[in-house]
């Protein structure tokens, strides 16, 4: 793993070495082992690389890197798996040069010289971000892997075209501005993250998954060619379903998941995985022993509070696997130490409360292994979300309502506070009792603020949002459409419409940009078996009936898995991955965000509504109401927003 940056300034631009050395610099942390520029003042394109040694830990794999011929100059980030057999396939046309080592990077700029840029990616089997220079053509290519396992930014800044791993590495350039995009920042109260295309920065972009982007000073408009798309797949997998029986179902999941574990494990250094004892990283975990002669390094952590800890399920497993396993139980006060460190780790306002304890797992990993595997994306992949179901149940109900009824009865929810609603469970409760678990008030509250919803789909991005209004809390944020990025998917059921937005949005802009920064301000290698195009395919082909089956989550998964680990062992309520946060705001982070939220602080900074967050506040502390997920994202946006 490793860190990129660099810009295109032309002839004229800026081309001081001082410059890119200083970008390069602030990415230290994703490439600890060594550091690398190339420049070329004549077409003002300049390329910065931190590396993180994992494959070829030579010389031979430093980078820039150039192509034999000299036309191509590399930088790269992630992991190409399966490199080796694209070498052979080099060879077998005859177009394979004299190797310098065996580095996926120089396997690439071959594949570049022979194949061209766009049919060398789609050869590749991987997560990946880079910047590749064309010498004859004088032009920028960016790449980011199909899912966006990867981050990468790019922009103009007034005659600099900028780009890097992570947007703290763009501000060093002289003409980077660091304007706040108002209408980024309302969809980071939305959704608690910022979704791509966007970044929280005017003019800086996320490149999306699966696409190319080129730009050259003779066209500064970035040309964009998507090479998969996520929702074709979808809408593919679909249209053509899985023919065979449950068994040869489970039989070819197991194997293409055994195939794209097997080459994950690829590494000239130490490796483990995160274990939570949960479905998915107890199935990489499992496939990885079962391919490895010696016990694979596990790592899981656990907290006093017996509501958030999942440690002894994660124990149980590693025990049956004979994994050697290490846990580290997380006390209060180390967990809220982390909060200082958030906003240099994510660069852009992110309020997913699970940061916390993803940091943490990475950096007890980061002592023993320097690649850790995980199990995100089979929720998304295989129907693991309790909210699916929760939400195509309540739309089965609500839909059979006349919606002037359905208005009536959020005036008459709304009319009881959460407080009583807490001590009588109504008709609500008997549709949904999984909306009814902890505090069923703030749930039945949040339940009528959306019940007059006109789709399924709409219902579900209703009710994941945070801030049900962005545009009253952000002063001057332009509305939002509320399309999704789904929303042109015209087959299959309305929890595989949820299922599909999750896999475009909620996994590339949240899940996985946790992941990687909390990894990378580590020095930590993540890898997600889950995410292989390959799996993602067949996953989207299997019917409904074997991902959720008998009311069952994740069943075809689930029965795969049990050839290595025993029912008993996995079959249990789904934890989520936090902490009480509602209780540490009205406790020991009480004087840390009443400072945040300090009336005239807000007034100064003139970007969010000071009355409606003190109000909230206020609420929260009595205990009136549980406003923990629209105070966290407050509070995470003040405290990136006084440390910018």
């Amino acid at each position: 793993m490793c860190g990129l940056v660099g810009f295109l300034s032309g002839p004229r631009g800026a081309h001081d070495p001082a410059i890119l050395h200083a970008m390069t610099a602030i990415l230290a942390h994703r490439g600890p082992d060594s550091d690398g520029f190339w420049m070329d003042g004549a077409t003002g394109i300049a390329l910065g690389h931190r590396r993180l040694s994992i494959v070829d830990l030579s010389e031979a794999g430093h980078q820039p890197m150039l192509s034999v011929s000299g036309r191509f100059v590399m930088v790269f980030n992630g992991e190409i798996y399966n490199h080796l057999d694209m070498r052979a396939q080099l060879g077998q046309a005859g177009h394979a040069p004299p190797w310098r080592g065996h580095s996926d990077t120089e396997t690439m700029l071959a594949g570049f010289e022979a194949w061209g840029i766009e049919a060398t990616i789609q050869r590749c089997v991987g997560m990946f971000a880079f910047a590749v220079w064309d010498t004859h053509r004088q032009m920028l290519t960016l790449g980011r892997d199909r899912v966006g396992e990867k981050p990468l930014y790019y922009g103009w800044q007034g005659d600099s075209f900028v780009f890097g791993s992570e947007l703290k590495a763009l501000k060093p350039h002289p003409e980077f501005l660091a304007d706040i995009d108002l209408q980024a920042a309302g969809l980071f109260f939305k959704y608690g993250y910022v979704p791509s295309p966007f970044s929280i920065y005017k003019g800086i972009s996320k490149l999306d998954p699966g696409v190319l982007l080129t730009v050259s000073v003779a066209n500064k408009l970035p040309q964009l060619t998507p090479y998969w798309s996520a929702l074709d797949t979808v809408r593919d997998g679909i249209q053509s379903p899985f023919l065979g029986d449950e068994r040869d179902a489970i039989d070819q999941l197991e194997r293409i998941l055994m195939q794209a574990v097997k080459g994950q494990m690829m590494a000239d250094v130490p490796l483990g995985a995160f274990l939570s004892g949960g479905v998915d990283s107890s199935a990489v975990v499992a496939l990885m022993q079962a391919q490895s002669p010696v016990p694979i390094k596990t790592f899981s952590i656990g907290f006093q509070n017996e509501a958030y800890n999942e440690a002894a399920y994660a124990k149980q497993v590693a025990a049956h696997l004979k994994t050697d396993h290490m846990e580290l139980v997380v006390t209060p006060k180390a967990a809220m130490d982390v909060i200082p460190l958030l906003p240099q780790l994510y660069d852009e306002p992110f309020a997913d409360s699970s940061q916390i304890p993803t940091f943490l797992v990475a950096q007890l990993a980061r002592q023993h292994v320097t690649v850790a595997l995980s199990g995100d994306g089979g929720d998304e992949l295989f129907c693991g979300y309790n909210r699916y179901r929760v939400t195509d149940r309540l739309w089965t109900t609500l839909s059979r309502v006349p919606v002037g009824i359905r208005r009536q009865m959020a005036t008459l929810a709304m009319g009881v506070s959460p407080s009583r609603w807490d001590q009588v469970v109504g008709l609500l409760g008997r549709w949904t009792p999984e909306l009814l678990q902890g505090t069923p008030g703030n749930k039945i509250h949040k339940g009528a603020k959306v019940i007059t919803s006109d789709s399924a789909e709409n219902l579900y991005r209703r009710l994941i949002s945070i801030w049900d209004d962005p545009e009253s809390l952000v002063l001057g944020a332009p509305p939002h459409s509320g399309r999704s990025k789904a929303s042109t998917l015209s087959v299959g059921s309305a929890i595989e419409h949820m299922m599909a937005e999750d896999l475009i949005t909620y996994l590339p802009d949240d899940i996985l940009v946790k992941v990687d920064r909390a990894g990378m301000g580590v020095s930590l290698e993540t890898r997600v078996p889950f995410l292989d195009h390959r799996v993602i395919e067949f996953a989207w082909q299997l019917p409904m009936s074997m991902k959720l089956k008998a009311g069952q989550t994740k069943w075809a998964l689930r029965q795969a898995l049990y050839r290595h680990v025993p029912q008993a062992l996995i079959d249990r309520p789904k934890m989520g991955f936090g902490i009480p946060l509602d209780d540490w705001l009205r406790g020991p982070l009480r004087e840390w965000a009443d400072a945040l939220l300090d009336e005239f602080r807000l007034d100064r900074e003139g970007i969010l509504n000071s009355a409606l967050i003190r109000k909230k506040w206020k609420e929260h502390c009595s205990g009136e109401r549980n406003w923990q997920p629209e105070l966290w994202a407050v509070l995470m946006f003040q405290t990136w927003y006084q440390n910018q």
